[in-house]
């Protein structure tokens, strides 16, 4: 692909992100999405110590209610895909999303944040899959060549709240208070409804009958297994960020600043190479280029264990801006064709997956760094990714046309 067909790519994409109010609501939406979950998220733990007196063991278990959001995604998803009425419940997830969150900011006692994540913040979170699942509509009726450069522009838009949020909201708690930060996320939450408040979408007719009564077992298999394999290279996340800040400031010494560059490396590749990952799809195919996402995982977790210093750090960084710059543009795309009758359900299960990798990397890498310790700690995602590859590449060599 040439540096001017890439180019051409990109405009195309955006050209039809901007003119469909469906596309170009999404994009704001998922941005304010991402600025307002990523801004609450590293300040969570910090409200529960300091505000409302919790241990730091109680703070680290707060992360575990949200395991309820597959449980809450199906449920959601399943609903979605009986009725067809995508934006409807987007907007229902919304301002669940607000209730919860405001809810957290003026509560008073150490239990209630962890009663609205575990039973309001679950269902929120499906907001995200909802859209995806209308997006995918609004494509199957109206099918373009640039359809999965425009999913890939709408989730970046998702990734780039991601970038902005941790800085907002630790600047927003700074100067104000970390209730005032929670408060703003729950604003930020119930501001996804007004980019597509007006917005009208005719319901979708399940295609089949069974989809009426949800999508059986044998169906999901493959989006199940797809799923799974997703959720081994994510764990490496929680473990990345749970032990690299600790590795970088008290074994190498390294300073502030240099820290979060290396930190922050990341998601600016991400971004750059999530274009790029659909326009190379089209000729390797989705999944052959997860295996190499999942390769670099590896080689990434190689480099945090084994290299000792901040260039290898650097390289691990950029490596993991690989990776995520593939599974981001194209996970949720190859969820739905591996459910293409129940693609709200495909939606809500694979992104609230996430939930199940920070669990499975936060019990993986506590074993892990007391048994080998820092920075050995990381060669347990480099196995967890070296899995996955594998199992993508079986997924990729059964996979059907389109994949």
């Amino acid at each position: 692909m040439t540096k001017e067909g890439l180019q051409t790519a990109r405009t195309s994409a955006l050209r039809l992100t901007v003119a469909s109010p469906l596309y170009r609501g999404a994009a704001v939406a998922l941005f304010l999405s991402g600025l307002g979950f990523s801004a609450a998220a590293p300040q969570i733990a910090s409200f529960l110590v300091n505000d409302l007196g919790g241990s730091l063991t109680a703070a680290g278990l707060f992360y575990l209610t949200n395991l309820a959001a597959p449980v809450a995604g199906y449920l959601v998803g399943a609903r979605s895909d009986r009725t067809g009425r995508r934006l409807g419940l987007f907007r229902v997830c919304a301002l669940a999303g607000f209730a919860g969150w405001a809810g957290i900011a003026y509560s008073t006692q150490l239990w209630m944040p962890y009663v609205l994540s575990a039973v309001v913040l679950g269902f929120a979170g499906a907001a995200t899959s909802q859209l995806f699942a209308a997006v995918h509509d609004e494509m199957r009726a109206h099918p373009s060549p640039g359809d999965d450069a425009v999913v890939a522009l709408v989730r970046m838009a998702l990734t780039a709240g991601w970038v902005v949020g941790p800085v907002a909201g630790s600047f927003l708690a700074a100067h104000t208070s970390l209730r005032t930060m929670l408060l703003a996320t729950a604003i930020c939450t119930l501001a996804q409804v007004v980019p597509l408040w007006t917005l009208r979408t005719p319901p979708v007719v399940p295609a089949v009958e069974q989809v009426s009564r949800g999508p059986g077992v044998r169906a999901m298999g493959p989006l199940l297994v797809f799923t799974g394999l997703y959720v081994l290279v994510y764990a490496g996340e929680s473990i990345k960020y749970a032990y690299l800040p600790i590795y970088m400031d008290v074994q190498l010494g390294l300073p502030e600043g240099l820290r979060g560059a290396i930190i922050g490396i990341q998601p600016l590749v991400e971004l750059v190479l999530m274009p790029l990952a659909v326009v190379v799809a089209r000729r390797t195919g989705m999944v052959r280029l997860m295996v190499l996402g999942a390769g670099f995982g590896f080689a990434a977790n190689l480099c945090f264990a084994l290299s000792g210093s901040a260039a290898g750090l650097f390289a691990g960084q950029v490596l993991m801006g690989g990776v995520w710059g593939v599974f981001a543009a194209l996970g949720i795309i190859v969820a739905q064709r591996l459910l293409p009758d129940g693609v709200a359900t495909a939606s809500a299960l694979f992104l609230s997956s996430t939930a199940l990798s920070s669990a499975l990397g936060g019990v993986a890498g506590g074993v892990g760094a007391a048994v080998v310790g820092l920075p050995l700690v990381f060669l347990v995602p480099a196995v967890l990714a070296f899995a996955a590859a594998i199992g993508l590449a079986f997924v990729e060599r059964t996979a059907g046309r389109g994949l």
